[in-house]
Formats: structure tokens, C-alpha cells, sequence
């Protein structure tokens, strides 16, 4: 755990820009988590133990834990759970687009991005190449693309409604003429041979780094804030966790921005997978296993909205939260939060054990808020869930921003939590 904001914010920086793609965070997890003594574990093998320091990957999610070497009969599992994806525009495969001499990469849009905050900007393409073979291989360049705007000598009421097609006005130019060709490109970052490249999943990204700004540098700006900047806090967290007479587990799910329904994301089977794998390393079997988990909680965080100054009255009149004030507590009476209130206080305990400011997010009435994977886990494991996350301004854009103090406090009062607050 950091000492200070100042150094968790530069570590955040640095876990930022190291993960430009779900794909990334989850090969970025896994080197920090063996770096600090974490064992990785195959998840198409048998484990001969699992007590100690110990993770699993699957793509652009990771489950690690930090367990006893024996349970009591009160132990149970205490849970955080994050995301590793960020709403951008996916690569589609075929021939790349020709349109008056430019040529464009096709894209479709991944989750639900700020459109027109990805306008002129400086992006990057990043993800992986699947060969022949089997093989996957992890690439990612530099400036690369572009998704250019139309000048406003073309567009003249661009200042006063912007209205973008999510086909025509999103494709991102590469280059001119025919001496592009994108699959190449990276075939060569990669050290393949562009003809074994049979499949891809590769997305667009911002390359400018996250940076301080403010006139005291109270604020980071970055990209992928949602949901790194809780990646990173639980990442922290759980480097510092001793072994406790429950089972602390940390697990960043990829896939929540298009709803979680996959292989790894918070609607499948991995985290149950892991947990039921875990308890059988103990010797329990069915029934103990499940009276384990009604002895479980878990914290989803994710990000919130601060309230926007420009326009405050899409916040509720009450419940107006702001940077560097503490991490949020999320609520929704229609549980697109999972909060209740014995979640609620599990969290307020965790905040006064660490002695972490916390604010309440609920949504004004007439604005309905999103969901994250706190009711999803919920109701896939039947446990006490309750919701919270770092508040940002801007979410979804190409580039958000958040309190510098907020993530390092989202950290401590997690690692409080994993400690027995």
C-alpha cells in the first residue's frame, strides 16, 4: 500500500498506460501480482493447494487471493470485485476502408463511449493476434489513427448541435493511397508472418498519458479511468493483505461495458469457478461450501458520476459528491446498485477503519443511473453486495477525471475491509 495520493496516483499513471486494452490490464495484473509474490495458477489444471498468496488469468480478467493455511469454521470469503475494459471502437476484420483517396480503419463501437470526445485525437491500435497455430500474441503502436471532425467553415452549426452517425463519422483515417496496411503493421510488432494472422481482437486507444492538472495538481486526467483507476486501488490492496481468517479475493472481470455475459466477464462462471476450486482445496464439500459463501460479502467498485458544474441539475438535489472527498457509496432502490443496508455498513466500517472520507451517489430521478457487476454478482452467488467506486467527471470520455486522493482512498478502505473491518 502507498504511503500517499501522490504515489498511488503515480503508480495509477503507470498501470494507465500499461494497459491500453482489457487484454493488457490483465497481462499488467499478472506481472504485478507475481512481482509481488502471488503464485499463478493454471485454471486447465489441478491445484495441488490453494492456501497463500495465489492468482488465476483467463484473457483480460484475473482472480487472485490471499488465504490461510487452515479455515475455521466461521471463515468465509470477502470479495472485491472490479473491471478491466474501457468503452472504445473495435477493429472489424476485412479490407480496411478506401473513401476519396484516405484510408480508414472500419471500427464498431464498444460499449458506450463519449463519441465526439474521440474526435481529433491521437490514438493507438491495441490487442491481440490470433495465428494459425493457436498462438495469441499482444500488440500495440504508437499514434497511429485519427477520427477527424468536419471544420466548422464545412459544418457551421457544429457549436450548436453536433450530431455524429455511428458509422460514417467514426471510421479513423490511417493513411493515403494504398501503403497502408494496418494487419502488416502490427504482424511485424508481433513477429509473425502477416499471412499466419487468422483472427484478431484489437480496439482503438488514446495514447496521451495521464496527467496531473489543477492549480495544486488535484486532479488526474486519463483515459480508461473507468474502471482502472478501481483495478488499480484493489491491485493495491490485495499486494498488502496478510492472511486472515477469511478468504480475501480480488477478481477484475473484462466485458462489463457490453454487459458482462461472457467466458470472463461477471456473468460467467470464473469467479464461482475459483471459489468453488478454493473451497475444495480445503476439503469442504457442497453444503459446506455454500454455508461459506452465506458467510461472504463483496465490494464492487466501480466509477460514479461527481456532480458536473455545468450542469448540476442532472444530479440529485441532495446527494452532490466532489474530487477528493472519498470514494463513493452507490445506491438505486430499482438495484441497478446492489447496496442495501447491511452492505452499507460493511462499507462504512471498512472507511472508519482506514479513516477514509466516504459520499453517497444516487441518481436524480428523471436521469437513470448504469449498473456494474454488484447486482450480476449478487445474484449469481446469493451474497451480500454492495456497490461503490471512484467518482469522476466526464465518464466514458476518450479522457476522464478524477481527485488524485480518491483512488488511494478507495485502496486503503478496501485493504481495511480484506483485513476484517
Amino acid at each position: 500500500m502507498f504511503a500517499d495520493a501522490s504515489l498511488h496516483t503515480d503508480d495509477l499513471a503507470a498501470f494507465v498506460a500499461a494497459s491500453p486494452t482489457s487484454l493488457h490490464a490483465g497481462e499488467e495484473l499478472a506481472a504485478r501480482l507475481r512481482a509481488a509474490g502471488f503464485e499463478e495458477l493454471d485454471p486447465r489444471r489441478p491445484w495441488p493447494a490453494v492456501a497463500g498468496r495465489r492468482f488465476v488469468r483467463r484473457g483480460g480478467s484475473v482472480v487472485a487471493w490471499v488465504a490461510p493455511e487452515e479455515l475455521d469454521d466461521e471463515a468465509g470469503f470477502r470479495i472485491v470485485g472490479t473491471h478491466t475494459d474501457s468503452p472504445t471502437f473495435k477493429i472489424k476484420p476485412g479490407a480496411p476502408i478506401r473513401s476519396a483517396g484516405w484510408v480508414q480503419a472500419g471500427v464498431e463501437i464498444y460499449g458506450g463511449p463519449l463519441i465526439n470526445s474521440w474526435l481529433d485525437r491521437d490514438l493507438g491500435v491495441a490487442g491481440q493476434l490470433a495465428t494459425v497455430d493457436g498462438a495469441t500474441h499482444l500488440v500495440r503502436t504508437g499514434p497511429v489513427a485519427r477520427i477527424p471532425q468536419l471544420a466548422i467553415h464545412l459544418d457551421r452549426s457544429a457549436n450548436e448541435k453536433l450530431t455524429l452517425d455511428k458509422q460514417s463519422a467514426t471510421q479513423p483515417v490511417l493513411g493515403v493511397e494504398v501503403a497502408v496496411d494496418l494487419l502488416a503493421h502490427l504482424a511485424g510488432i508481433a513477429g509473425v508472418e502477416p499471412s499466419d494472422v487468422v483472427a484478431h481482437d484489437l480496439v482503438l486507444f488514446d495514447t496521451q498519458r495521464p496527467a496531473l492538472i489543477g492549480l495544486e495538481g488535484e486532479f488526474l486526467a486519463s483515459g480508461r479511468l473507468d474502471n482502472l483507476a478501481c483495478t488499480h486501488a484493489g491491485l493495491a490492496a490485495i499486494e498488502s493483505v496478510r492472511p486472515g481468517g477469511d478468504v480475501a479475493v480480488f477478481v477484475a472481470f473484462d466485458h462489463e461495458e457490453v454487459g458482462s455475459a461472457t467466458t470472463t466477464g461477471a456473468g460467467g462462471p470464473v469467479l464461482q469457478d475459483v471459489l468453488d476450486r478454493i473451497a475444495a482445496g480445503y476439503g469442504l464439500g457442497l453444503d459446506q461450501t455454500r454455508a461459506m459463501l452465506a458467510r461472504s460479502s463483496c465490494i464492487s467498485a466501480d466509477t460514479g458520476h461527481l456532480v458536473h458544474p455545468n450542469y448540476p441539475g442532472h444530479h440529485d438535489p441532495v446527494n452532490r459528491p466532489l474530487p477528493n472527498q472519498g470514494p463513493l457509496l452507490k445506491l438505486n432502490a430499482n438495484q441497478r446498485y446492489a447496496t442495501d443496508a447491511v452492505g452499507a455498513a460493511i462499507w462504512h466500517r471498512a472507511c472508519a477503519e482506514a479513516g477514509v472520507p466516504t459520499q453517497p451517489f444516487v441518481s436524480n430521478n428523471a436521469v437513470p443511473c448504469g449498473s456494474t457487476i454488484g447486482p450480476i454478482t449478487a445474484t449469481r452467488l446469493g451474497i451480500t453486495t454492495v456497490d461503490v467506486g471512484v467518482g469522476l467527471l466526464s465518464m466514458h470520455s476518450a479522457r476522464e477525471l478524477c481527485g488524485v486522493k480518491d483512488p488511494w482512498y478507495l485502496a486503503r478502505a478496501v485493504e481495511a475491509y480484506w483485513q476484517g473491518a
